[in-house]
């Protein structure tokens, strides 16, 4: 089993949607988090994610609920 390593480029969130679906660790980089918005650009950058990930499966993309950062391992 590999190892994860934690070298603090990115952070990682559970995403939980509208259709009670969850994903998690999901990264973000970290450079976008932080200051006045907190966490609120993950949001944002997870969207993207989702849209790109929908465009290439064909599938809908979902509707996030909410964002909760993963527990550090």
């Amino acid at each position: 089993m590999a190892k994860r390593r934690d070298d603090g480029k990115w952070v990682l969130f559970d995403v939980y949607y509208a259709d009670g679906s969850r994903r998690s660790n999901r990264k973000v980089p970290t450079d976008l988090l932080g200051g006045l918005d907190g966490d609120a650009p993950a949001r944002t950058e997870i969207e993207e994610q989702d849209r790109r990930i929908a465009e290439a499966s064909g599938k809908p993309q979902l509707e996030i609920e909410r964002l909760v950062r993963a527990a550090a391992k």
